[in-house]
């Protein structure tokens, strides 16, 4: 066998990477919901024109249900499964920043002096993060205001952030 014929083979049994399991319509953003088994995997941020998607599947459904009791309630406390996938660092950072409750805010330096680190790698780990909402990433901001978010330090990522906070009741 060629082998340019099982490379083409292995591609179209792949699924698109863009797939998922229910997109559900925010003041702030349309959020598109990974699932995979029993966890959710991915809490993608799109333009707030994309189209919904009817949950495909009860942790999808599960994961909307809560969803909207957060909008209804800011300290609502989100209890969906999910894993830490990422690096060992950025697992210590998503940890520590899921302690920070709803209302509350740390700085990129409060972070990382509790993980023994710096500001800016506590960034980078934020900006890696796939599941916003669960790990709260909005609530790390910069020593002298928002800081960034979504590897972004203006635009649409900010106005999310902003609107996160204020509906937290934290205005920067």
């Amino acid at each position: 066998m060629r082998p340019g014929i099982a490379l083409r083979a292995a591609a179209c049994s792949t699924p698109p990477l863009e797939s998922h399991h229910a997109r559900i319509a925010t003041p702030f953003a349309v959020l598109g919901i990974r699932t995979v088994g029993e966890l959710v995997t991915d809490i993608t941020y799109l333009p707030r024109g994309a189209a919904t998607l009817a949950p495909l599947n009860k942790l999808a459904a599960k994961a909307c249900r809560q969803i909207e009791r957060y909008l209804d309630d800011p300290c609502y406390r989100f209890t969906l499964p999910f894993d830490y996938r990422g690096s060992e660092f950025q697992c210590r950072v998503w940890r520590e920043i899921a302690k920070i409750s709803a209302g509350k805010t740390n700085t990129y330096k409060e972070v990382a002096l509790r993980l023994h680190s710096a500001p800016r790698p506590v960034g980078g780990a934020c900006g890696k993060n796939r599941l916003p909402l669960l790990i709260p990433c909005h609530r790390v901001l910069a020593a002298n205001g928002i800081g960034g978010f979504m590897h972004a330090r203006a635009g649409d990522p900010i106005s999310i952030k902003r609107w996160l906070l204020a509906h937290e009741g934290v205005h920067v």
